[in-house]
């Protein structure tokens, strides 16, 4: 199959929002950049859009926005400032990272701006999801305070240098309950180079829709991911994958259930998410699917 172009809980990870967010300073020279998190601008959330970014002097300055990539949950913003007014942070490595290693986050919790909190790593390679639901793994898991308004803010090594950006938390309330997240600063580089560079990022989709793997267990699908629709246009439709549908008499067609990509087990979305982010749009990927045979169900469970 060949890919194609894809768009760039109560007690579950929420992302940080409402009043004022935080940002990290990354570039300086001739053109700074203020990488943040999507929507977090003050007036238009597209690329190209007006927006407006405070300092820690509390000088307002124009920016626009230069790219988004919501399935990682981060912008870059162009600032229209002077260089010297301009403090870039030290880009250290978040390879390496050792749990019980002191970090610290900045941010504007609950709008109180240059919040300063501390604490340690307490966990990596841990995964969230972005507000566009697509997973970011190899997150960051820390103690260190951090609440709505701390999206986007760096979180440092006791040397001072960016090893992640804020970008969730676990809370039953919505306030720190002491399970905070940061995208680890390789990602945040690699993708940020990229907004500055294209403006954009692609990734490789099979044109597809899925069944969340919730849901699919209640019909008793134990791995794999459901397909739910196949367009037309999609690679998927040209490679004959199939997709789930209802029969005139009520039964449910159960569609193909893919469950590995390139010999990859594949067992939830996450997983496919995970293996597509290996390739680009035009590579050809072999999909492994389960097919089966009609299942009645209620029309009222089936809704």
């Amino acid at each position: 199959m060949t890919t194609a172009e894809g768009g760039a809980g109560a007690t579950g990870p929420k992302t940080s929002s409402s009043m004022r967010r935080g940002g990290t300073e990354y570039e300086k020279d001739a053109s700074p950049f203020t990488s943040m998190r999507p929507g977090r601008v003050s007036s238009g959330g597209t690329s190209g859009g007006p927006s407006a970014v405070t300092d820690f002097t509390r000088k307002v300055y124009k920016a626009r926005v230069v790219g988004v990539d919501p399935g990682k949950d981060i912008a870059v913003l162009k600032v229209d400032a002077p260089a010297y007014d301009l403090y870039p942070l030290e880009l250290g490595s978040s390879r390496g990272l050792r749990v019980g290693q002191s970090v610290l986050a900045i941010g504007n919790p609950f709008g109180l701006d240059h919040t300063l909190t501390t604490g340690i790593i307490s966990g990596v390679g841990r995964e969230v999801r972005s507000p566009a639901g697509r997973p970011i793994s190899n997150v960051i898991q820390t103690d260190a305070a951090i609440n709505p308004g701390n999206s986007g803010g760096p979180l440092l090594d006791s040397s001072g240098r960016l090893i992640g950006m804020n970008t969730a938390i676990y809370s039953p309330t919505g306030a720190s309950a002491g399970i905070g997240f940061a995208i680890p600063s390789d990602a945040v580089s690699y993708i940020v180079d990229t907004l500055i560079r294209d403006g954009r990022i692609v990734r490789p989709v099979l044109g597809i829709s899925y069944l969340e793997s919730k849901q699919a267990r209640a019909l008793g699908i134990a791995r794999g991911v459901l397909v739910l629709d196949v367009p037309r246009s999609s690679p998927a439709f040209g490679a004959g994958m199939r997709g789930t549908s209802r029969t005139e008499t009520g039964l449910i067609d159960i569609g193909d259930i893919i469950v590995a990509i390139d010999g990859e087990r594949i067992d939830t979305e996450s997983d496919l998410f995970a293996a597509m982010e290996r390739y680009r749009p035009g590579d050809v990927v072999e999909v492994k699917v389960n097919r089966t045979e009609l299942m009645e169900m209620d029309s009222a469970t089936a809704a």
